[in-house]
This record gives structure tokens, sequence and C-alpha cells, in this order.
């Protein structure tokens, strides 16, 4: 805390235990201002507006410094000046004091608060931000909570200081107004609680429940507008219509038809998406034959001598493409048409709210689930299209492996199609604009994977970008030049095969979402709410249409809700969570992450303490010849509670599930430190993480103490 702040925080404790000792509340009693008032009376006919000024003055320093007194001070007011003018005076009074009370609170505590609960508080920041006037102006009317509480805890919220001022000048009028009232009268007032008895503070708790009312009566008309000039159908054929069989879509009609709905699966293309047909299925089975391949090359530090003779790419995309028939079934149309689902292959086309045109016929259905998933990202880069590029969709049709491979952008997909291309024989170049690879991970681990990997042989230009593209002609290879962003050179770069992974586009076109207007982001996915609901409410959004992840289990994660959702939302609907999201980037050692990492920290103003523990110290990473890596876990400060976890290492994805499952149910590092872990495995890296924290966070003092006894139980 600043100097400023204390100084301030000083003055008002001092003027609080000033009021206190000198015991000032005595003349802010009921039966003290009723034994004065005539007095009062008789002093202030003739100096009438330096009382009025007085009394305002002493209003608000009650009510800023949250003193008890001002319902007395409203009675004492009303029967010195009359209805009216009182009302006027303590209304405004009121407000100022209360303004400067939440003032004070906001510039002492809230920075503080925000740093150490920031995480947790992000729910109900948002909700501030939104419905902020709503919430005070509830509360305002209801005179249960206290006047100085609202003051102070509102001042450690976003709510902006106007919104304050004016909610509470016009939440507060109507309890004010009824004690003035009762202040006319004052010489019939025995206390306190005669003045608002039970029927008049049930009938200001319904006034106070009226702005919340009032406000889910217009967002319910609102919501209902977007359907004004749709005719809804007055029987559905269908309870739910899912399109796209993706991660989402699998799992949105799998959950309906659990729960016995009648639900419609419409997939354009292969059944499983593009994480069985063109990503995680084949882009696993690719690592696991290059990491073998690797293994081999490096057989010679366990004793073996080994040679790989030749390695056959097209056998080697065969067997992918085998691995991808096995799985098949496991999302195949025979599958869940057994489960219960009406699967077709066809075009999908909204036609309604509540109607979907496949195949020629219209199916009407009271909700609608988009599950359409993301395509890559092409971008505009001159001579790109004639050089016949390469995308996760489109690399598994190769069959001779690259001499010269370029891949631009350094993201997870990138990264892990280097390692394994180069592992597998291709001279691999990796371009990335940014200053480091996998921009959202934090630069230890970023660099620890980019050490690697040009360790391995493959050239990473970091801060270059490609500016054009030179298409093949009498000369073996293509070309590219590139910029570097350091030097504000050119460079030129030969390739035979280009691989762009820039990111995904979500596929929001082609299907009738047009002919709806339905909301986008800024990033081109459907805007939904926190219940996966678009502008339409019968119709959500999941998955890599939807964002903002595009990772194969949140677009599982997101099913669930955007089903349940759209088939009991009626009784209840839930919030989307992704406070728990695992991620994981595929190269050899794994980069694993859940929760919070630094850099997201720093950029939420989250206070934390970060504790690693170097895998290279791992008796079975020692014996496995993978003692590499780290485990870096960020807790709060003095606090076991795990905020979130990066892992590099080897099976760092297998390893990252303790803790995920911690941070899940809320149990902490010294839960994780008690468990018993098997010996020599690498789950034991979680424990050791543990320890870490708990050697850091020991109580020194109480192990001094513990010291001396030991000491005095040797003599």
């Amino acid at each position: 805390m600043n100097k400023k702040k204390t100084l301030l925080l000083l003055v008002i404790v001092s003027l609080i235990a000033l009021w206190l000792h000198f015991d000032l509340g005595q003349y802010l009693t009921l039966e003290f201002i009723k034994q004065e008032q005539l007095a009062l009376q008789v002093k202030i006919e003739s100096q009438l507006f330096t009382a009025y000024l007085f009394f305002f003055v002493l209003y608000i320093a009650v009510t800023a410094l949250s003193l008890p007194g001002a319902a007395i001070l409203t009675l004492l007011g009303a029967a010195l000046f009359g209805f009216w003018p009182s009302l006027i005076i303590i209304s405004f009074a009121s407000t100022i004091g209360a303004t400067l009370a939440f003032l004070s609170s906001r510039y002492i505590l809230q920075d503080w608060v925000q740093q150490r609960f920031g995480q947790r508080l992000a729910t109900i920041n948002q909700g501030i931000e939104n419905e902020g006037a709503f919430y005070l102006l509830t509360l305002r009317l209801i005179p249960v909570v206290p006047f100085f509480l609202i003051n102070l805890l509102m001042g450690l919220t976003p709510i902006k200081t106007r919104t304050f001022f004016f909610v509470s000048q016009l939440g507060m009028l109507a309890g004010t107004a009824i004690y003035v009232n009762a202040g006319t009268q004052l010489s019939n007032i025995n206390s306190l609680s005669e003045i608002i008895s039970f029927p008049v503070l049930i009938s200001l708790v319904l006034l106070g429940i009226f702005p919340l009312l009032a406000k889910t009566i217009i967002n319910y008309i609102k919501s209902q507008k977007v359907y004004s000039g749709w005719q809804k159908p007055t029987t559905f054929d269908q309870n739910l219509v899912v399109i796209g069989a993706g991660a989402g879509g699998l799992v949105s009609s799998y959950i309906a038809a659990a729960v016995k709905a009648e639900v419609t699966l419409i997939e354009r293309h292969k059944m499983g998406g593009d994480c069985l047909n063109t990503g995680c299925v084949p882009s696993k089975a690719l690592i696991r034959v290059a990491h073998s391949a690797y293994e081999l090359q490096q057989a010679k530090q366990f004793g073996i001598e080994a040679k790989i003779e030749k390695i056959d790419f097209k056998a080697v995309m065969t067997r992918v493409h085998n691995v991808i028939k096995d799985i098949e079934p496991h999302d195949s149309i025979e599958r869940y048409s057994k489960l219960g689902v009406n699967c077709v292959q066809g075009d999908a086309t909204i036609l309604s709210p509540w109607e979907v045109e496949v195949n020629g016929k219209v199916i009407t259905t009271r909700n609608i689930i988009i599950a359409t998933g993301a395509s890559p990202l092409l971008p505009n880069i001159s001579g790109l299209n004639t050089v016949n590029p390469l995308t996760s969709d489109n690399l598994w049709q190769l069959n001779t492996l690259p001499k010269k491979l370029f891949i631009l952008g350094g993201g997870p997909i990138g990264c892990e199609l280097a390692q394994a291309f180069n592992r597998l024989g291709a001279s691999v170049i990796l371009v990335e604009m940014a200053d480091q690879l996998l921009n959202r991970e934090d630069k230890d681990a970023a660099d620890f994977i980019y050490h690697t990997l040009t360790h391995e042989g493959v050239r990473v230009l970091l801060k270059h970008k490609a500016v054009s593209f030179v298409e093949k002609g009498a000369a073996q290879y293509h070309h590219v030049k590139l910029d570097d962003l350091t030097t504000e050179q050119t460079i030129d770069v030969e390739f035979d095969q280009v691989i762009v992974a820039l990111g995904r586009v979500a596929n929001t076109k082609g299907f009738g979402l047009e002919r709806l207007k339905l909301a986008t982001n800024p990033q081109g996915t459907i805007k939904v709410n926190h219940y996966l609901q678009t502008q339409y409410p019968n119709i959500y959004a999941v998955g890599d249409v939807a964002g903002p992840f595009q990772l194969t289990h949140a677009a599982a994660h997101q099913a669930w809700y955007a089903s349940v959702n759209s088939l009991f939302g009626t009784f209840k609907k839930f919030k989307a969570d992704y406070s728990v999201l695992p991620a994981v980037t595929y190269t050899a050692p794994e980069l694993a992450r859940v929760g919070l990492n630094e850099k997201e920290a720093i950029s939420q103003n989250i206070d934390y303490r970060t504790y690693t523990y170097p895998i290279s110290d791992l008796d079975r990473a020692i014996a496995d010849n993978a003692a590499e890596g780290f485990v870096k876990v960020l807790t709060p400060p003095n606090s076991d509670k795990i905020l979130g976890v990066t892992i590099v290492g080897h099976h760092g994805g297998e390893l990252l599930a303790e803790f995920t499952l911690a941070m899940r149910y809320k149990l902490g590092l010294n839960k994780i430190l008690s468990t018993i872990h098997p010996y020599p495995t690498m789950s034991e890296a979680t424990k050791y993480t543990a320890g870490v924290w708990k050697q850091a966070n020991a109580p020194q003092k109480l192990l001094a103490m513990v010291k001396r006894y030991h000491q005095w139980m040797r003599k």
C-alpha cells in the first residue's frame, strides 16, 4: 500500500476512533433527539440556512465514515425541517456520503482485492460490468442489506462511479421518504422498528425485486423479438437437430439420445470430423512413427547398435490411414444409430430457427446445435496458391516425403509437424513472425521446445514473415521470400512442399446462417453467451465454430452444456465452465498446460508464486533417458491452491491429468504430496513438485522451536 493510501486510511481510522473515544454516538439516539427536538427547533429558526448547511455536512460525514446513526439523523432532519426540505437534503447528502465511502474503499482496497482474488471474482466483475446498475438498484431498494456495507463492497467492483451515484440516488429515495415521513411524527415514535413494519418491509422487498423482474421480462421480450418475421411450427419432428459430426456434434447428439430425445445428426462429409480424419488421430499416428525412428537413431545410448536402412514414407502414410480406419467405428453411423441418433449424410441448410433442410427433406425441430468446425487459414500472400500449399486437411494425401519442407506458423500444429517430418528425414524450415514459438505459452516452456527442435536439426526462423511465393520453374524447388523483422532484410528460401499452419477459420458459410444473420465475433466465430446460445435462444453453437478454444476436448465439453441447455433449459440452464481446461502440444518433449501460466497471471494482475521441479532429477526419467524438462506450478502467495501448471517433459500430457483433477475438485498441493505414488514412475514428478512448494513454505518459526525442543531433549 502506497503512502497516500496509508495516509487516507489513517485519517479515516482516526476520525472513527475520535467518534468512539468521545462517545459521540450518544447524541444520535432516539431518546436524545426526542429530548432535544424543541430546543434545536428554537435555535435554527433564526439561522435556518446555517442549520441546513451544518446538517448537510454532518450527514455526509456520518455516511462517508460508515458511522451508526444515519437513521436517527434522518428522523431528526424531518422533525426539524419538515418533509420536503429534509427529503431533499438527506437524499443528496446520503448519496454523496455513500459515494465518498465507495471511492475510499475503491482507492484503498480495490487493487489489493482484485490482485489477490481476481480469478475468483472474474465472473462477479463481468456481471457487475454488464448488470451492475440492476444489482445496485435492487440492493438499495431492499433495506435488509446494511447501507454502509453496500458502499464498501461496491467500491471493490468495476462499477462506474457515476452509475453508483445516480442509481444510489434513485434507489435510496423510497426508503428515505419512509423514514422522513416517520420523522415528521417524531414524538410518536418509540423505536426504529415501528417505522418499517412487516407489511412495509415486504413492500420494499417486492419493490427491490421489481428491477430484476423487469429485466427478466425485457430480456425475454428481446429474445422473442429476434423471432419476428419467422413462422414457428405448431409441432416438431425432432427435439434437436445437430449440424456437424465432429467431437461437438457427436457428443451433443449422444447426450440427447441418452435422455430419450428425438435427435438428428447431419454430416456432409465424414463422421468424426477433423479430429478423426485430418487432425488429432492422423497427426498422432505420424508422430508415433517419427518418435520410433528417432528412438532407433538414439539406440546407441542404450548400448544397442541399430541402423535405419530405409523409411518407407508411403508405408508410413498407409499406417496413418489404417489407424483412422481402426478408430472410425467409434464415430460411425452404425454406432450412433444404435445409440438412438438419427444420422443423415448430406448438406444441411437452416431455413428458419426451427427448420433444417437436408437431401430435399425439411425437418422441424425445437432446437438446433451448430457444430460445423473450422478450416485451415490460408493467408493472402502473393503466389501462395501457385505452389499448392498443404494444410492439416490435405497433407495426409502425401505419398512421398518432401526433401525440403517449409512450414509457415510456429503454433502447436507447426511445431508438431516440423519435428515429425524432420525425424522422418525431411529438411525442415519452420517460420514464425513472433519472437518465440507457441506464443501463448510461457517463454521458458516455449524456449525449451525451440532448443529441442533446433538441436534435432529443424531450422527455426523467429521474427520472420513470408511475403511472396515463387512457382517452380526450371529449378527443382519453389522459393519463398522472407522478411527478417529484426534486420529488415529479405532472404530467399527454397522448398519443394509448404505446409501452412497459421490457425483455423470457423465454418460459418454454406448452410443458411446468412439467412438468420447470426452475430459473429471479430475472430469470425459464432457469437454465443455463457449457455452457448446464439441470439436465437433455441440455436446453439459448439466447438471450433464457436470458440474460443480449438480443441477436441473443449468441443466435447461445450457439447454437454449445449445439449442439456437446449433440452432442459426451460427448467435450468448451465453456464459453460472453462476454468480447468487442459491442452497439450505433442512435440517430444510434450508441452502440457492447465489453468493459468505466468503470461496470463501477469496480464490479469493476479499475484502468484511459482514452484518448479526439474524432471532431470526424477529417477524414472533418468532410467528412461528422458531426463529433460520441468514441472512448474503457480499458486497464490502462502497457499497451496493450484492456479495453473505447465509441464515440459516426456508424456507431459499424461502427467497433467493429476493436476487437472486436483484443480477441478479444489485439491491443493498438500493433498498431492500426501498421496502415495508408485516408484519409480514419471507420476512422481507431480509429488516432488508439491514437495518443492512445501519446502518453500515450511513454517520456519515452528521449525526453529522444534529444533530447540530436540536440543533440549538431548541434554
